[in-house]
């Protein structure tokens, strides 16, 4: 949504370029260097790994506390305590899918990444959300829970594909598309 928005305002082509790692890899991918793309998907994935941790573990330790600031009854303390260690959880697959994401677009597999969201959350997420939710009466710790598997699902099929990539093809089709753009330009 974000990078629809930023379609919408005065400079978009700088806006969106700012906004994900996809810029990176394809910018990478089209000027031929493969290493530099996959140097760029890790340090990606350290940094929103390393934040991601960092968050959670603030999240999990002040939980009572972050509680406190909405209620004192102590249910409620209670059950958002419980809610934000899985918020922790939810955070960190958020930011490690996201560039994943990322990756994908960055080199034009918007149409896998689209099959791969979409399977994630309404054939697997959804599914499970409703069933811990509303059958074992997990309540919002199941649909939480369900927003979990889904991001993890997303997450670790994007990683597959990820990993499975062959950069210095990856880099020569890039190439190739840029030259065969700039070639009907002419």
């Amino acid at each position: 949504m974000m990078v629809l928005l930023s379609g919408f305002l005065p400079n978009p082509k700088l806006e969106t370029s700012v906004l994900s790692i996809s810029t990176r890899v394809s910018n990478e991918l089209g000027a031929g260097r493969p290493r530099a793309a996959r140097l760029a998907i890790y340090v990606s994935l350290m940094m929103v790994t390393t934040e991601g941790l960092l968050a959670g573990v603030l999240m999990i330790f002040c939980r009572r506390a972050w509680a406190y600031l909405y209620s004192t009854e102590e249910e409620i303390v209670n059950y958002v305590g419980d809610i934000l260690v899985l918020i922790a959880t939810s955070h960190l697959i958020d930011g490690i899918q996201s560039v994943l994401s990322g990756i994908a677009r960055g080199c034009g597999w918007q149409k896998i990444g689209a099959v791969i969201n979409l399977g994630a959350y309404y054939l697997l997420g959804i599914p499970v959300a409703v069933f811990l939710a509303f059958v074992c009466h997990f309540g919002g710790k199941g649909l939480w829970t369900g927003i979990i598997v889904a991001l993890f699902a997303q997450a670790l099929l994007l990683a597959i594909l990820t990993g499975c990539t062959d950069w210095e093809k990856e880099a020569k089709k890039a190439t190739d598309r840029v030259h065969s753009a700039a070639g009907s330009l002419s």
